[in-house]
């Protein structure tokens, strides 16, 4: 069983929900996925994943077959769900719910994972935000979705957990350019200078949490770096180790049923 040492909360949220932003602690995954993969994307072995999955369900006090995860393709798509979605899960990078006792989620290895809430409204959200979510839509499109459901955005609370810090994100300039061409200027300010003439440290979680505020959330931050802290399955750690596969953790959120 996992305990509070496996999981990060935050005390934004509050009576009612049940959330985790998972570490890598506390599965059944052997070597490179060690040990609580949630990765049904990743070359893990399935069983291992779906036990790790039910794990975390668990200490949220949630059925295992009550999570919804989507198919996350670096998108600004969000969903609507009112049920697991199985073996058919849509391909988006945010799931919103009104349905009490369903898990939202999304998986995540340096990207931010994001989750939502209108406490009052019973309305949750998950969403997976990358560099190209973030500048393409997807916190907003995931506001609009509880929108629809009945929040306000001024009674929303988001959380952006682990994800990779400026200080190990560097980019080339070509990473700049897209971004802007995406966002806009306002961006910029999100790329510092980097140790070599064509390179940029990018503060991801910088650009989340102001595309939050924009939205009209209240938003903070768990502020840990996936890379830096070995708790984490990092991609870009793992790329730098030349390991041929990485594992993710999940992220999720309820309201109580």
């Amino acid at each position: 069983m996992l305990n509070n040492h496996d999981v990060v909360t935050s005390k934004a949220f509050g009576a009612g929900l049940v959330h985790g932003f998972f570490t890598r602690r506390g599965g059944v995954s052997e070597g490179l996925y060690a040990s609580l993969n949630a990765g049904l994307g990743s070359h893990d072995e399935r069983l291992a994943v779906v036990e790790n999955r039910a794990r975390a369900m668990a200490f949220m006090g949630i059925e295992p077959e009550r999570l919804a995860t989507p198919w996350q393709t670096h998108s600004a798509d969000a969903v609507t769900v009112d049920r697991p979605f199985g073996e058919d899960r849509p391909k988006a990078d945010a799931v919103v719910t009104a349905t009490p006792g369903l898990a939202v989620g999304v998986v995540t290895a340096d990207c931010g994972p994001i989750l939502f809430a209108d406490a009052e409204a019973g309305v949750v959200a998950a969403a997976h935000a990358g560099w190209k979510g973030a500048t393409g839509g997807v916190i907003e499109a995931t506001v609009e979705a509880m929108e629809r459901l009945g929040a306000r955005p001024s009674r929303i609370t988001a959380v952006l957990g682990p994800s990779i810090s400026q200080t190990h994100y560097e980019v080339g300039a070509g990473r700049l350019d897209e971004a802007v061409a995406a966002a806009g200027e306002a961006v910029v300010k999100f790329f510092a200078k980097g140790r070599a003439p064509d390179k940029f440290q990018f503060d991801l979680p910088g650009l989340i949490l102001g595309r939050l505020r924009k939205a009209g959330v209240e938003a903070t931050s768990v502020d840990i770096c996936t890379y830096g802290d070995p708790r984490f399955f990092s991609f870009r750690r793992t790329t730098h180790e030349s390991e041929p596969d990485y594992g993710r953790q999940l992220s999720a959120i309820a309201v109580k049923g």
